[in-house]
């Protein structure tokens, strides 16, 4: 079955409790994620019945204008605002700090931010303590089915019954990862959502791009997103990433952390308990939706779909991304990692859940599980001790399958179909 057309309404977005309950004690708060992503529709919808006024600083009048002024500006902003793409005016943010400083009334502003300011150290520091930050994700596939972000409470918990039926995916699969999670993409047909991805990337990196940083090799970007794209799912070798480009490793570096700032890639960190010598310690690079990697790569569904190999690695990424995207309905303390170890194990995803709790996800396109597929789960298992809770092999069959103590092949569509 496809995924509805968001025409058919506003969707409810997992993240939205987590942002009113940050609104009733925090003064204040910071809605970011990527542009396009729902961020001004989700803050509206929270704050105009609550009476907040409305400013965008995509505005270049209004945006100079706080430039000018950043202290009379705010000063005349009356008690509760919604200041939007706060990013592009960061003099603001002292004199928010000030304001916030007489006026500790919970709410008083409401923030929205296309570019992760919290990497800004200067940014960041100026609001300690009176800053909560709430991430907003392209849309997640329950969200999209309006299901509920169940499924990571029960990957959380381990309340996986035996034999439970599913749906299996088939083609379906390579329509889902190729259409990714952009509300404005999903409402166009299949065939037209590469180019809305693609006039995307392209606007967003000459325009936040220029406000963020200067850039001298700004043609280097667009390829290094598509070489990002080819390599999502893979370790972040900054080596490798450097060498089509006439730019040094330090400056490819940069890049990507330009474009992480962006949320349009993220580096994976490994886990690496006691800091073990044989676990290696690089990052994976995960391009942040596998609808806008498919376009770099003017990847069809039925080109994925006939690439195994590649649908594996932006499979594996789909289902990272839809794992963060649920965890914003506000389960609880959650670190995303991957495990790799010198001998060869390894696991796709682990989520450390509080101080302790361990949990690993393996990923498989394919409609069978076997023994041998929770071998870097078992690894993990020996490795992470007591702290471990459960292993799960992701993969496109039709039934919840026991394979041992702890240990679960699920079907893929269990993370969103509510059965």
């Amino acid at each position: 079955m496809s995924s509805p057309a968001p025409e058919a309404g506003f969707y409810p977005r997992l993240a939205a409790e987590s942002l009113r309950t940050a609104l009733a004690d925090t003064p204040v708060v910071l809605l970011h994620g990527p542009r396009q992503s729902g961020k001004t529709s989700l803050a509206q919808s929270i704050a105009e019945p609550l009476g907040y006024g409305y400013l965008t600083f995509d505005d270049d009048n209004l945006a100079d204008a706080a430039r000018a002024d950043p202290v009379g500006f705010v000063a005349d902003l009356p008690a509760k605002m919604v200041l939007d793409e706060v990013q592009r005016v960061p003099d603001l943010f002292t004199s928010l700090k000030v304001a916030a400083d007489k006026d500790r009334a919970p709410g008083r502003f409401l923030l929205t931010g296309s570019s992760n300011i919290l990497l800004l150290p200067t940014l960041a520091d100026s609001l300690a303590g009176r800053l909560e930050a709430v991430r907003l994700h392209p849309l997640a596939q329950c969200e999209v089915e309006r299901t509920g972000a169940g499924f990571l409470g029960e990957l959380l918990s381990g309340r996986f019954e035996s034999g439970a039926p599913h749906a299996r995916l088939g083609s379906e699969l390579a329509v889902r990862v190729a259409g990714g999670g952009y509300p404005a993409a999903l409402a166009r047909p299949p065939g037209r959502r590469r180019d809305w991805y693609r006039a995307y990337v392209q606007a967003l990196l000459q325009r936040d791009v220029r406000d963020l940083a200067r850039v001298a090799a700004l043609d280097v970007l667009p390829r290094l997103m598509e070489l990002g794209a080819a390599r999502t799912a893979q370790l972040a070798n900054i080596s490798d990433l450097a060498g089509p480009f006439q730019v040094s490793r330090p400056t490819i570096r940069d890049y990507v952390l330009l474009l992480e700032r962006l949320f349009l890639v993220e580096l994976l960190p490994p886990w690496n308990l006691r800091r073990m010598d044989r676990l290696v310690k690089t990052p994976k690079l995960h391009l942040c939706d596998t609808g806008l990697a498919c376009a770099l790569l003017r990847v069809s569904e039925a080109d994925l779909a006939a690439d195994r190999e590649l649908l594996g690695h932006m499979l594996e990424t789909f289902v990272l991304q839809e794992l963060r995207r649920q965890a914003s309905a506000g389960l609880g303390e959650l670190a995303f990692h991957h495990f790799r170890n010198r001998d060869g194990h390894e696991v796709d995803i682990v989520i450390e859940h509080g101080a302790r709790a361990v949990v690993g996800v393996e990923v498989k396109a394919g409609g069978t599980v076997r023994e041998a597929d929770f071998k870097g789960l078992s690894k993990l298992r020996e490795i992470a001790g007591p702290s471990f809770r459960r292993g799960v092999v992701l993969y496109d069959g039709e039934r919840v399958l026991r394979f041992g103590e702890d240990m679960f092949a699920v079907p893929l569509s269990a993370m969103w179909d509510g059965a």
